[in-house]
């Protein structure tokens, strides 16, 4: 998530070479990652969309975002 990036909220996550910007609503927005990272991905947000709607917000003012953790 970057700081003042523009709507709808979304995420960037990237695997190798792949690099993937994708909304907190599952939607590709641009580029690839093959099918299981997406699949993580996607999960990740699934159980994290509320601190992800929590950072997006911050991030549109220019706070300091909370570290969620990552699947394990």
């Amino acid at each position: 998530m970057y700081w003042r990036d523009h709507n709808p909220p979304h995420i960037h996550a990237k695997y190798n070479e792949y690099e993937i910007s994708i909304s907190l609503t599952g939607e590709i927005l641009s580029g690839f990652l093959p099918s299981r990272s997406l699949k993580l991905v996607k999960e990740w947000i699934k159980i994290n969309r509320k601190s992800l709607e929590q950072n997006w917000s911050k991030a549109q003012i220019g706070e300091k975002l909370e570290y969620i953790k990552p699947l394990e």
